[in-house]
């Protein structure tokens, strides 16, 4: 169903929840509020639904990540028998970059189909066009063929999510010409030589897909690890495995200006006065921020802090009554999963029956996944934030191993693999589990803990 059109949206006379994103938090929202019966509407300013994760994040990601790992098993078949020595590197250098991004896309746009006939099975109106406030309870949406039209709700949520984080001309001359993660899923070819700028989770996740798809890979991080938000043992391991596959890492190092050549191609400039480095694509992913410059948000007296996030309570409430905020626009815990709980226990206590008046999401102990090579699981404290916390009470449990399914290669190419469990108390209660190493990601799911009864070793 298309979206609404203005004369249509004017029937209207006020809803009593409309959302702004129609990302993975915003669509389970308003999809929970229509079904306990609310007249719900919702806004999305891109042509395509699903926000982040379905269109330029999580989904997009794991298909390159599959991909690369298609590329790196292909690489090993001769050692477990399949054809001469030689001959999967072979047929992994005849990767075609392009006709996997068409099939890409194309199961994104059948995503995008599918969110959009949920919203007319649920009975959510859907509007397209830019939202921003006029007062807290009033938003003026502009479309895209440049109309304008107002609609009114009792409740109003933000779900507007984030966008990448990019330096400006002036404070890096030329950092124009680099792209970020969105730009990565546009790009129509490989390219030969590529720079990732960055040492979190998206810039580890893309740097990785690059090399072991063929690209030269250069990662430039300001400090010497990377994933410095995640126990210190996972950047010790990862690393210098990266490194060993090939993977050239700019430690300690920060790009001071890009120059474009008359061929096209990029010259990277550092601050430590390396030569400059000349590659194909420059690829920002230095962090995100909150998508709400365009909100108005002062017309309706809602506050942000520094960062641009909109600060929320244990129920998603921002300053303003009626006006509450879901997924990453609250700054905390940029996960999809944690979205749409928060979306849906917000219309729960909003519109549900009674036992749901006080629901709410717990944001401790969420556990996260980084598709590096190999992959990384991580939940609860990490070593420094739990020798914080209980001092010494702590116990730590390490091992490290090689798993079963490298036992045919040799020893360069055999992925490693870490598990660290930290516990306290005399009943060894589990605070924090951090795993790196094939099958972590998986792992992960059955090893979620809660923050007051939680398991203990003995358990």
């Amino acid at each position: 169903m298309p979206p609404l059109t203005k004369a249509e949206a004017a029937k209207v006379e006020e809803y009593d929840y409309f959302v702004i994103g129609g990302g993975s938090g915003g669509l389970a929202s308003a999809r929970r509020a229509s079904s306990y019966g609310a007249k719900v509407g919702l806004v999305e300013a891109s042509p395509r639904l699903g926000g982040t994760c379905v269109n330029v994040g999580c989904v997009p990601k794991k298909v390159m990540w599959y991909t690369a790992d298609v590329a790196d098993n292909l690489r090993k078949s001769a050692q477990y028998g399949f054809g001469k020595e030689g001959e999967g590197v072979k047929l992994a250098a005849d990767f075609n970059w392009t006709e996997l991004k068409h099939k890409r896309d194309a199961y994104i746009h059948r995503l995008n189909g599918i969110y959009e006939s949920n919203l007319v099975k649920d009975k959510v109106d859907y509007h397209h066009g830019y939202a921003s406030f006029i007062d807290a309870k009033t938003l003026q949406i502009a479309g895209p063929n440049g109309e304008t039209y107002n609609v009114k709700a009792k409740h109003i949520g933000i779900a507007v999510g984030g966008e990448p984080t990019v330096p400006s001309d002036k404070d890096v001359p030329g950092a124009s010409y680099g792209i970020t993660s969105d730009g990565f899923f546009e790009l129509e070819t490989q390219p030969k030589r590529v720079a990732v700028v960055g040492a979190g989770y998206i810039s580890v996740e893309l740097a990785g897909v690059f090399n072991t798809l063929g690209s030269e890979t250069h990662l430039v991080i300001r400090h010497d690890q990377v994933l410095r938000t995640f126990d210190p043992m996972l950047s010790e391991v990862l690393l210098p495995y990266m490194e060993k596959t090939g993977m050239n890492v700019h430690k300690k190092t920060q790009v001071k200006k890009v120059e474009k050549t008359s061929s096209g191609s990029l010259l990277v400039h550092f601050d430590t006065g390396a030569e400059p480095l000349e590659v194909d694509t420059l690829v920002w992913a230095i962090g995100r921020h909150s998508s709400t410059s365009k909100l108005g948000l002062d017309k309706a007296g809602i506050t942000t802090d520094k960062r641009g996030d909109i600060p929320v309570d244990d129920y998603q409430n921002t300053n303003v009554p009626g006006v509450y905020a879901v997924g990453d626009v609250g700054g905390k815990a940029l996960l999809t999963p944690v979205a749409i709980a928060a979306g849906r226990r917000l219309s729960n206590r909003l519109f549900g029956p009674e036992k749901y008046k006080n629901d709410k999401l717990s944001y401790d102990n969420i556990p996260s996944v980084v598709f590096s090579h190999p992959t990384i699981g991580s939940v609860g404290l990490s070593e420094p934030e739990a020798r914080e916390k209980y001092g010494d009470d702590l116990k730590i449990y390490k091992t490290s191993f090689r798993a079963m399914s490298f036992a045919m290669l040799d020893e360069d190419h055999k992925q490693p693999t870490a598990y660290k469990l930290i516990v306290t108390g005399p009943e060894e209660k589990v605070v924090g589990l951090h795993i790196i190493g094939e099958g972590s990601d998986e792992i992960l799911q059955g090893c979620t803990f809660g923050s007051d009864d939680g398991p203990s070793t003995g358990s």
